[in-house]
């Protein structure tokens, strides 16, 4: 190394060049046997957390471990062979209605809250459920689960199809669940029209063009960042009104009589016909993607017969009567309650506000005892504008918000009776279109919210088509943010 100094070396004394030179070498070979850190492999997994992890919200994404050079792939963590578990209340008593979902299974407790769950593949997230409480996601863990449910009282603001793929409009409600009472979202998967708002992998979807003339490109990163704060996500389904499907597939739409081509209502949009299971299934795909990109609620909203339109025209597979149209909207919310229920997510159907005074099926397939044994949620849209003939005692109802909202949400309660389905009411944050025109303002608003807590519905949602929401109307949130 002597021959790699700088020139200026030189012209030092030879006896205080060799003296450096030697104390270099000696600290050269010191350092090396002092400093030189043992024979390590690459890196070291940290040891397993011997508590069970319960306490995360379903959907929850923890941070992904950093990468390291030695390791290239993840090692799945493994269940035992029987896992044993109890869910209890927030009381810490064994509740009624919890299901236990896990790899395309669904399980109850028994009477004490006991379930047991065996041969699940390695890295299964276990759900735990119940109607108007917080799902818990479970890891795999090697002890014993308790898990201890907390209520969730969902508060819902509505983004249209058009309305969630536009960065205003989708800012402006996503301000509201940061700074507001809101906490939840029902996001368009399927809006009226029959399109989805981004790129779907369901065949029969793309074949028919329901791909839809907008596109959110990253749409689970949006899924992912409201999971991240404590939002809970609802996908909304329009289900038997599909202008898409029935045009590109007029085998399984309802038919015109007078034309022979699919049938359309006041809107000009085409319905298909509720009795073909090919629809169903198809409705079922679409919600199968929407709960793998990680919703949390799947609600079907025109999941019924048509109430508008030249109806003596309509021709369907199979004869119509109130016995065929309970069969068949019954008959696709309980297989859409089967097949979803056991991949995590909660299932609603959003149903006329006048099923909670009626007792047959209001000529659409609709009735509160047949809906409840298929759903989590039942959400009557309780718009007093949506009341044209009024309802009993009150015969302008948009003079009487919270009578409109409380009545009709008792009444389908206590039809219900002790079924865990749980009301959720959709309230009006529009300009009234039925009767004076009022605008609808806080005073309104906070009426119908009201009426909906008071008559026990768990939550609420509001609906205006075009996504502006009266900010004054809802409460600040608080130090910590509701879930």
């Amino acid at each position: 190394m002597a021959d790699e100094l700088p020139a200026h070396s030189t012209r030092r004394h030879l006896l205080d060049g060799g003296y450096a030179l030697g104390l270099l070498v000696v600290a050269v070979v010191f350092g090396h046997w002092f400093l030189a850190p043992a024979t390590l492999p690459a890196s070291t997994p940290p040891a397993e957390d011997s508590a069970p992890r319960i306490a995360s919200p379903a959907g929850e994404i923890a941070p992904a471990p950093a990468p390291t050079a030695a390791i290239t792939e993840r090692t799945p963590r493994p269940w035992p062979l029987r896992v044993e578990g109890r869910v209890l209340g927030p009381e810490r008593q064994p509740v009624a209605g919890v299901s236990i979902a896990a790899d395309g299974r669904e399980v109850q407790p028994d009477a004490e809250g006991r379930f047991v769950l065996e041969d699940l593949p390695p890295d299964t997230v276990v759900v735990v459920k119940l109607p108007g409480y917080e799902k818990v996601a479970i890891e795999p863990t090697s002890r014993p689960i308790e898990v201890v449910l907390r209520p969730h009282v969902v508060k819902a603001a509505y983004l249209t199809y058009y309305g969630v793929s536009d960065r205003g409009i989708r800012g402006r409600v996503f301000d509201l669940l940061a700074h507001t009472e809101l906490n939840a979202v029902v996001i368009d998967v399927k809006g009226d029209r029959g399109w989805i708002p981004y790129r779907t992998d369901v065949r029969a979807a793309r074949s028919v063009g329901a791909q839809g003339p907008v596109m959110i490109r990253d749409f689970e990163r949006m899924i992912r960042d409201l999971k991240a704060r404590g939002v809970y996500t609802i996908a909304r389904i329009v289900t038997f009104k599909d202008n898409v499907l029935a045009r590109a597939r007029p085998d399984v739409a309802v038919i015109d009589t007078r034309t022979g081509e699919p049938w359309v209502d006041n809107e000009q949009l085409a319905w298909v016909d509720p009795f073909r299971e090919e629809v169903w299934t198809y409705n079922l795909e679409i919600a199968k993607e929407a709960a793998r990109k990680g919703f949390d609620e799947i609600q079907f909203d025109y999941v019924r017969f048509p109430t508008d339109g030249r109806l003596s025209a309509t021709r369907y597979s199979r004869p119509v009567t109130r016995e065929t149209r309970l069969r068949a909207i019954g008959g696709f919310l309980g297989r859409a309650r089967r097949e979803l229920g056991a991949m995590g997510v909660f299932v609603a159907a959003d149903i006329f506000g006048y099923t909670a005074f009626n007792d047959s099926d209001t000529d659409i397939g609709q009735r509160i005892e047949d809906l409840a044994q298929h759903l989590d949620y039942i959400c009557p849209m309780v718009y007093p504008s949506g009341y044209h003939l009024g309802i009993p005692g009150y015969r302008n109802p948009v003079l009487f918000p919270y009578q409109v909202v409380h009545e009709s949400v008792r009444l389908i309660r206590r039809r219900t009776g002790s079924q865990p389905v749980r009301v959720r009411p959709w309230l009006q944050d529009f300009r009234d279109y039925a009767f004076d025109k009022r605008f609808f303002g806080v005073e309104e608003i906070r009426a119908q919210i009201r009426g909906a807590d008071d008559a026990g519905g768990v939550g609420w949602m509001l609906w205006n088509p075009r996504n502006e929401y009266t900010a004054a109307a809802l409460r600040a949130k608080g130090p910590v943010a509701a879930r």
